[in-house]
Parts: C-alpha cells; sequence; structure tokens
C-alpha cells in the first residue's frame, strides 16, 4: 500500500490569527493584499487560457472589507494585462488597506460602479465577502449574491464563494455558485465538505506565506489517490482475507449482496454473507463465489468457532429493524467485540440503529469501523440532522468521544476520523446519493481492510470507493444504481486511469 498525503485543510480561525501573527513580525498587511491579487491574477489568466476562452470584459464585485481589496487590486493588475475591466463596489472600503486598494484601482482608470452596471460582462468574479464571514447575511447582502447567481458568464470567487460558511461548508442562507475558486492562504474545511461542492466549481488553492496554523484535516482529491501495492506470484486466496457480511433481514436481500460483491471486486480471497435463507438461491444466482451463512440458525459456540476463520466482518446492511432484528443484534455484536483478532469490524446502517438504542454504551475498539450518514450520526447523538449537517466536524469527533472507535460521517465531503486524524474526501459526485451506496462503501471497507489491515487508511478506502462512483459518472449522474459499482471499484483498485 502506498500512502499519498493529502492537502492541509485548516479552520479558518486559525488562518486569519497566522496573518495576525505574520503582520506581527513586521510585514506589510497591503503587501500581502497585493501578494494575492497577483497570484490570483495569474491564476485566472491561466485559467483562461487553459479552457481556450478568450472572455475579455470582466467586472468585479467588491465587497467592504479585505475581499473587496483583493478585488479592487485583481482588477488593477487584469487591466494591465489587456482586460477590459470594471468594479461593481456593493459596498463602500472601510479598511485602510481596501481603500489603498480602490485608489489604484482608480489611479488604472477603472470604471467602478457603486450601482449595478447595465453592461454586459463575460466574466464576474466575485470578491464581496471572503474568510472572515461567519454570520447569515443581512437582506442586502442576500439581494447581492442572488443577483450574482442571475447573471451569465463565467463566475470566480476570491477566497470563498460569498455567504458560504468557511468552517462548515453551508450557505448562510445563500452562497455564489462559482465555475472556480481561487482561495487563498491555505485550504479551508468549508470549501471540501457539507453543501460546499454545489458551489465552489474548480478549487485551486493560493499559498501565500508559511504556513503557521493548526492543521485540522487533510483532504484527498486531485491526484492524492491511495495505491494499492501489487500482488506476488506466489501469493494465494488465503493471503487476501476471509470478509464476512451479515445483515439481510427476509424482506431486504439485496443490501448484503452489494456488500459482498464490493468485498470481492476489492479482492478479497473469501466472501461469506450470513443473512436470512430465503436470499440464498438469489445471491448464488447473481454470485456463485459468495459462500452462505443462515443466520436464524445463529449458535453461540458455532459461530465463535466460524469466527475464527475470518479476517474482517462488516454488520447491518438490510438487517432491519423489527423484532427479527432485534433477536439477532445483541448476541451478534457481543460475539463480535470478543473477536480481538478481526482486523476490521464495520457497523453499518442497522447495526447503528440498534447501537444508538443499547441501554449501556458500547466503547467501540480501536478496529471497529462506525459509517453513519446524517440521520444516523443524529440517532447516535440524540440531536437532529438539522444539527448535525450544521457542524460535521464537530459531529464526528463527539461520535468518536461517545462511542470509541474509528468513524466515518458520509455526505458530500465525507469526514474519516481514525487515530484523532481528520480526513476529507474531495472525491464523489450527487449521482452517488442513491439507494445501496452505503452498503457498497462498509463491504469495500471489510475487503480492502481484510487484505491491508493497517497499512491501508479508512479515508484512503472512502477515497477508493468514492472515485469508483466517478468512474460510474462518467457518462451522467442521474440513475447510477449502487449494484453497478463493482467493475468500477474492480477498476479503481487496479489503479486504471480514467482522467
Amino acid at each position: 500500500m502506498k500512502t499519498i498525503d493529502g492537502k492541509e485543510v485548516y479552520h479558518s480561525q486559525d488562518i486569519r490569527a497566522w496573518e495576525q501573527r505574520w503582520f506581527a513580525a513586521g510585514n506589510s498587511s497591503y503587501g500581502l493584499m497585493q501578494q494575492a491579487a497577483l497570484a490570483i491574477d495569474q491564476a485566472i489568466q491561466n485559467y483562461l487560457n487553459q479552457n481556450s476562452m478568450t472572455h475579455r470584459r470582466i467586472l468585479v464585485w467588491c465587497g467592504a472589507g479585505n475581499n473587496g481589496g483583493d478585488g479592487y487590486l485583481t482588477a488593477f493588475y487584469l487591466q494591465q494585462a489587456g482586460y477590459h475591466v470594471a468594479i461593481f463596489a456593493a459596498y463602500q472600503p472601510i479598511s485602510i488597506e481596501t481603500k489603498c486598494a480602490e485608489q489604484q484601482a482608480r489611479a488604472q482608470q477603472i470604471q467602478i460602479y457603486s450601482d449595478f452596471p447595465l453592461n454586459d460582462y463575460d466574466i464576474h468574479i466575485d470578491a464581496l465577502f471572503g474568510n472572515g464571514l461567519n454570520r447569515e447575511l443581512n437582506d442586502q447582502a442576500q439581494q447581492y449574491i442572488k443577483q450574482f447567481n442571475q447573471v451569465s458568464g463565467i463566475k470566480i470567487a476570491l477566497d470563498l464563494p460569498s455567504g458560504l460558511h468557511p468552517d462548515h461548508g453551508i450557505p448562510m442562507p445563500v452562497a455564489t455558485k462559482v465555475d472556480l475558486t481561487l482561495t487563498v492562504m491555505a485550504l479551508k474545511t468549508g470549501l471540501l465538505i457539507a453543501q460546499a461542492q454545489a458551489y465552489v466549481g474548480d478549487l485551486y488553492e493560493l499559498p501565500l506565506i508559511p504556513k503557521d496554523g493548526q492543521l485540522i484535516a487533510t483532504a484527498y482529491f486531485n491526484k492524492t489517490k491511495p495505491v494499492l501495492a501489487s500482488r506476488l506470484a506466489f501469493q494465494h486466496k488465503g493471503d487476501f482475507g476471509h470478509v464476512l457480511v451479515i445483515g439481510g433481514h427476509p424482506k431486504m436481500g439485496g443490501a448484503v449482496m452489494m456488500s459482498g460483491e464490493a468485498a470481492i471486486a476489492t479482492g478479497a480471497g473469501k466472501v461469506t454473507i450470513m443473512c436470512d435463507p430465503h436470499h440464498h438461491t438469489a445471491i448464488l444466482a447473481r454470485s456463485p463465489n459468495i459462500m452462505l451463512q443462515d443466520i436464524t440458525q445463529l449458535n453461540e459456540v458455532a459461530f465463535n468457532e466460524f469466527l475464527q476463520s475470518i479476517d474482517s466482518v462488516c454488520f447491518g446492511m438490510g438487517f432491519g429493524r423489527d423484532q427479527w432484528a432485534a433477536q439477532f443484534f445483541q448476541p451478534i455484536l457481543q460475539q463480535l467485540l470478543k473477536q480481538t483478532h478481526l482486523k476490521a469490524l464495520v457497523l453499518d446502517a442497522d447495526a447503528l440503529w440498534f447501537l444508538a438504542d443499547l441501554p449501556e454504551q458500547v466503547h467501540l475498539p480501536e478496529h471497529c469501523i462506525a459509517t453513519p450518514h446524517s440521520g444516523e450520526a443524529a440517532r447516535l447523538l440524540h440531536c437532529s440532522v438539522a444539527e448535525i449537517e450544521s457542524d460535521r466536524i464537530t459531529a464526528i469527533h463527539q461520535l468518536q468521544r461517545c462511542y470509541g472507535g474509528q468513524w466515518i460521517l458520509k455526505g458530500a465531503g465525507s469526514l474519516s476520523l481514525q487515530n484523532n486524524r481528520l480526513e476529507i474526501c474531495a472525491f464523489g459526485n450527487p449521482g452517488m446519493a442513491t439507494a445501496g451506496m452505503g452498503d457498497v462503501l462498509s463491504g469495500m471497507m471489510a475487503g480492502l481492510k481484510a487484505q491491508f489491515s493497517k497499512v491501508i487508511s479508512i479515508a484512503e478506502i472512502v477515497s477508493l470507493h468514492a472515485l469508483a462512483g466517478d468512474r460510474l459518472a462518467q457518462h451522467g449522474m442521474r440513475g447510477l444504481q449502487a449494484h453497478h459499482m463493482s467493475q468500477a471499484i474492480y477498476q479503481v483498485v487496479n489503479g486504471v486511469n480514467f482522467d
């Protein structure tokens, strides 16, 4: 397993604090603004050239703070480069640096409008609100953002799309939707998680000064893709792990089938599904290489003996929440928690539903991986889904503090928390919002952990799952089906390129 470090991601407040330390050391705040604008100018020109865009008419929307100052200076540099640039001053400058930037733009004889100009522009640059915005916008600000979203043309945000929370990735309550975001200093968590994908567009980081802050997370995106080790000629199926998939209520057989097939697609040597016998014929007809166990014949001694041959387990997919499921949950979980030899115990779906209702909270061992979506996380933490979505990073840390183990909080910009290291997955697409994708992830998690154990992180597995979804979505996102993921998984784990 070759581990590739992801991009560093920071909290917005921490970035502001290291800016202040930079200024306290005698560095110029206006000099940093000029440096940011130069980097932005070059990035915009490169973006337009690489995409064969010959657009020359640019309108920069400037706010009152330093993000607006970046906008004024960016307009200055773009005008020098030969573009026809105008500025819409939505607010009058308030900081000394922004006032200086405005004066420099005026000295370049750039047209500055106090009311929105009626002229048509090819490119709109959002420099309204930057990293410091963390409160709900007032009516006037919301109106500016709605107006920005309504105009046509290429749209570019400086630092963040205005209105998007820099840490939580949610609009407050609206945000600009852009084609390109040029974030300065460092990546902010809010650019990668929650609803960010709907607003950010292509994302480029423009570092300006040495990083001097507390790392919040790392993110896997762009070319930071996990690469699995090659197999040796003398290895056999016993070297690649035995995965046990447990679930399959009498009325829900598809989930365990998709989990089992996903584990096989990762390269697991053997896979057994333990489910209601109603599904055995269908499973064998679709995947004759999968072995079967009858969950209704569960015997503690025999089950314990069988588990000695198992390397990893995923439990809860299509398990159900009725009396049928309740009779099996605690006996199975108790046995699984006793198996210290397991490389991974993945708890998903209905296993998490029952976990939240246990009279005494279970402390999960380190090799246990829980994979809730926001609804399941809310149930586990006895709060609302809105509370989870408003601060997903806090939520995943609370889950680990309450229950132990390792955690994946699924959704756009899925979060992984292992050994107090938070990681963000920036692969994936909206087409993956369909039934069964979580079951596939559980099977992949168990399959890859059975083979690679401690040398592959849960974040890397989440990335491989998302990459498989991206491969599946190459010809369109609408109508993706989780049971089609196996071939895409087979390709991504074998390193087949599809850029």
